[in-house]
C-alpha cells in the first residue's frame, strides 16, 4: 500500500479535512439536536423526539436528487472535479446557512427553525454525490483505503465534537455558541479547502511512492 504517496497528494488531505468537517455537524447535531429542541424551542420530549427524526428522513429525499443531479452534469461534459466540488458546496453551504439563520434571534416560531434545519442537514446529503465519490475518482485501485482513511479521521468529531459540544454549552449556556458556531466553522473552511485542493483526476499512487 503506497501509505507515503498517499500522504503527499493534496487531494487526499483535502478528502480528510472535507470528511472531517462534514462529521463535526453530523455527528454533534445528531447528539445535541434532541436536546436544542426540547430546552432551546420548547417542544415536549415527544415533539423533540419526532422532529429529531425529520432530517434524516429528508435526507433520503434529497440523496436521489443529488444523485441525479451530479449524473446529470457528468453526462453533459462536465468535468467530474467541478461536479464534485459543486456537489460539496452545496452539503457545507446548505447546513452553514441555515445554522446562521437559526442561531440569530429572528423572532422565528420553533417550527420554521426546525424546518429551516431540517433543510440544512438534509441538503448536506449532497456529500454523497461529492467527497464520498472522489475516493473511487482518483483511484479505483485503493478507493477502499482512502475512504478508511478519511473515515478514521471523520469519526473523531463523534467523540470530540460531541462532548467539546458539552463543554462549551455548560460554559456559555450558548447553543449558537456551542454547537452552530463550530460546525459553521468548519462548513465554511471545509468549503473553502475543497474548492482550492479537491480532485477528481485519477492518481497513480503506486507508481508516485
Amino acid at each position: 500500500v503506497p501509505w507515503n504517496a498517499f500522504f503527499q497528494s493534496k487531494a487526499v488531505w483535502a478528502m480528510i479535512y472535507a470528511h472531517f468537517c462534514g462529521s463535526w455537524g453530523h455527528y454533534t447535531c445528531l447528539s445535541w439536536l434532541p436536546t436544542y429542541f426540547s430546552d432551546e424551542l420548547n417542544l415536549n420530549l415527544a415533539e423533540a423526539a419526532w422532529v429529531s427524526v425529520l432530517p434524516p428522513l429528508a435526507s433520503v429525499f434529497v440523496t436521489s436528487i443529488a444523485a441525479q443531479f451530479a449524473d446529470s452534469l457528468i453526462s453533459n461534459g462536465v468535468e467530474t472535479t467541478v461536479v464534485r466540488k459543486v456537489c460539496q458546496t452545496i452539503a457545507f453551504l446548505s447546513p452553514a446557512a441555515c445554522m446562521i439563520l437559526s442561531s440569530l434571534d429572528l423572532g422565528l416560531p420553533p417550527w420554521e427553525i426546525v424546518a429551516i434545519l431540517t433543510a440544512g442537514l438534509a441538503l448536506s446529503s449532497f456529500a454523497l454525490s461529492g467527497l464520498y465519490c472522489t475516493h473511487q475518482d482518483i483511484s479505483p485501485e485503493y478507493a477502499s483505503i482512502l475512504l478508511g482513511i478519511t473515515n478514521t479521521v471523520g469519526a473523531v468529531p463523534g467523540i470530540v465534537g460531541v462532548a467539546l459540544t458539552g463543554y462549551l454549552l455548560d460554559s456559555t449556556h450558548s447553543w449558537g455558541m456551542s454547537l452552530f458556531a463550530p460546525s459553521i466553522f468548519f462548513y465554511l473552511t471545509g468549503t473553502v479547502v475543497w474548492l482550492v485542493f479537491a480532485s477528481s483526476k485519477p492518481q497513480n499512487f503506486s507508481k508516485t511512492d
